[in-house]
């Protein structure tokens, strides 16, 4: 058993994948096929369920993928620990971004980590809170940037900023000619939302039976991408932070107001993995991460 198959059987979890997972390693798919074919053959077990929608793990991959995390990320510290005593931050450091958040952060922060660590590589997943929590909980990331509803983050986590949540649609529609729209304007108008289980969609909730308002959710997605190419068609509304859209709406594609009476605040925070001691590389990244991301929520 070799460690590349270790880390190639990682790969193909996370991507749920083949094809995927050739182009992230830059290898023939023949080869992915062939690493996984090997570690089954030596385990005596199928790692995964080949599915029409890719390929999705096993009970017994299930089982075995925090064991194969733990010893992959092992050998990783050995050569970052190895690096950082001479000096050198090396490494890939796992981070989860909002959608929100990922079009302004990421470029700010490759930029900031190449200039102080050029040898640290940072792997980013974006994604709904939901699933970053998971991720983060199950030891695939170091940290994660996520939404809070309420006026606080989880105890441990840092808060970055605070940020109001618009109603977005397609540029020039009347709902868009004022700066604010009530909640209770919500009623009737069709909306494209992130599906359950969602903080959005929880809060949503709760405000909707309190101000006895019924929204009528005409499409679930799972990314922001999808919520604003709907929302631009003009056949939807979504709802998201202004700094989600703020090109598009520079640009007169989309159009915003915010949600007021009751609002939708939504706190950022930084929250870092318990599942294992952050490295130097990792380190860094968080402090960055704190530091460009609240000057980003407070601009």
């Amino acid at each position: 058993m070799k460690l590349r198959q270790l880390s190639t059987f990682l790969l193909v979890a996370d991507m749920q994948s083949l094809s995927r997972a050739a182009i992230a390693s830059d290898t023939a798919q023949s080869l992915v096929s062939r690493q996984i074919a090997m570690l089954e053959a030596a385990w005596g077990g199928r790692l995964f369920d080949r599915t029409g929608r890719g390929m999705a793990l096993s009970d017994f991959g299930k089982r075995m993928y925090p064991e194969v995390k733990r010893v992959v990320d092992q050998v990783a510290q050995l050569d970052a620990a190895a690096s950082e005593a001479a000096g050198v931050l090396t490494g890939t450091v796992h981070v989860g971004v909002l959608p929100s958040l990922s079009r302004q952060l990421l470029p700010m922060l490759l930029a900031d980590i190449r200039d102080r660590a050029p040898a640290l590589r940072l792997h980013v997943l974006e994604g709904f809170s939901g699933t970053l929590d998971e991720q983060l909980a199950s030891g695939r990331l170091d940290m994660i940037v996520v939404n809070r509803y309420g006026s606080s983050a989880l105890r441990g986590e840092d808060v970055l900023g605070k940020v109001d949540t618009f109603l977005i649609g397609k540029a020039g529609l009347p709902q868009f000619s004022g700066k604010t729209m009530p909640f209770r304007a919500l009623a009737g108008l069709p909306l494209v939302l992130p599906a359950v289980p969602n903080g959005l969609r929880a809060t949503l909730d709760v405000l909707a039976r309190r101000h006895n308002v019924a929204l009528d959710i005409v499409m679930e997605v799972d990314t922001a991408t999808s919520m604003k190419d709907v929302a631009a068609s003009g056949h939807a509304f979504t709802l998201l932070p202004n700094t989600a859209v703020a090109q598009e709406v520079a640009a007169g594609i989309l159009g915003a107001c915010k949600v007021t009476g009751p609002g939708i605040r939504r706190t950022i925070a930084l929250s870092l993995t318990r599942q294992r001691p952050l490295s130097e590389g990792a380190r860094l990244v968080a402090s960055r991460v704190r530091l460009l991301a609240s000057e980003l929520l407070a601009g």
